[in-house]
């Protein structure tokens, strides 16, 4: 499975596409970093991670894109700049029919590192190490869109498996 992970930011939108499977040695297809700039208005900058993602979508075409679940942060600024990055990361891969699937920071966290209150430092080095990488991923933007990536590729199976049953038995989801 190739996922495109989204660590959504209107100035630093962090993405990264990994190769796995359960079970099987995980391995970095590309990672980077989408900036937009703080001085141009909202509109602006979100065609531009538009464009961004567009490009990795057509250059690496994924199986599914994970994107962090926006929660709830002090600076309402902030949250709704990242909401409306996340959106636009969803919007893209829906178009094109992929499963999207949000994870939060404390899931990809526990994926990688076992605990889901990891620090910034503890996923990037895991992340470094499971990809078997010479150097750390940075900014911890782009650790972070590799941990989602990863998070789904050994998470997002199973999930759908209970998705899919919960629909055959209910009829709906719950």
């Amino acid at each position: 499975m190739r996922v495109l992970g989204v660590d959504p930011g209107l100035t630093r939108c962090g993405v990264g596409v990994v190769d796995g499977a359960p079970g099987a040695q995980l391995r970095l297809v590309t990672v980077d970093v989408i900036r937009t700039s703080p001085d141009d208005d909202i509109g602006t900058r979100l065609v531009g991670l538009e464009r961004g993602l567009e490009k990795l979508l057509d250059e690496f075409r994924p199986d599914a894109v994970a994107v962090e679940r926006v929660f709830s942060q002090h600076n309402v600024s902030t949250v709704m700049g990242t909401a409306q990055a996340g959106a636009v990361a969803i919007v893209c891969g829906a178009r094109r029919g992929l499963p999207v699937a949000l994870h939060t920071p404390s899931e990809a966290k526990a994926a990688v590192t076992g605990n889901g209150r990891a620090d910034k430092a503890q996923v990037t080095s895991m992340v470094t190490r499971l990809l078997r990488l010479d150097t750390p991923p940075r900014p911890a933007d782009a650790a972070d869109a590799l941990a989602l990536a990863i998070c789904h590729v050994w998470r997002g199976g199973a999930q759908a498996r209970i998705r899919t049953a919960r629909m055959r038995r209910y009829g709906v989801e719950k």
